[in-house]
Formats: C-alpha cells, structure tokens, sequence
C-alpha cells in the first residue's frame, strides 16, 4: 500500500499548507467569508483524506482479518469502524 499512503501523505501535506494559508489569512486581517471560504476547502480536504483512509483500512485490514478465518479478529475490526461511526454520529 506504498502508493496510497504516498497518496494520502501528499494530500495531507496540501491541507497542511492550506491550514498555513488560512492562518495567514487571519494575520493579514483578510475579509472573514474568504477566510471562511478557506476554510471550507479545508474541511472537504479532510474528508477525502478521510475517506481514503477509511477505504484502504477496507481493502487492507479488514479484508485480511476476513481472509484470516480468526473471528476475534473479524470482530475487532468490525467492532472499530461501528465505534469511529458512533463518533461521526455524535
């Protein structure tokens, strides 16, 4: 999975450099809807960072707990993602 991490990596370093931006924004005194705007992009970065991540945990960790025939370890993997979905609900 070199390649997406390497993926994902990228994509976290532009947030990082957006998140810079937008804190250069508040220095400046710059117009709060921009800044908000900003802001905005930033969120829906995460997200699909996110998303990545949580489709890689699918395709990689889950699938090998699957393919493992271990039920402990089926529903420890299982068990994680209701846990981080009952954090997204709250």
């Amino acid at each position: 999975m070199p390649k997406e991490s390497s993926a994902i990596l990228n994509r976290l370093r532009r947030i990082e450099g957006q998140v810079r931006g937008v804190a250069q924004m508040v220095e400046d005194d710059r117009y709060c809807i921009d800044i908000l705007h900003q802001m905005q992009a930033v969120k829906a970065a995460l997200v699909k960072a996110e998303s990545e991540i949580l489709k890689n945990h699918a395709a990689c960790c889950v699938t090998e707990a699957i393919a493992s025939g271990d039920i402990g370890e089926q529903q420890a993997k299982f068990s994680e993602l209701i846990d981080l979905f009952d954090k997204v609900k709250r």
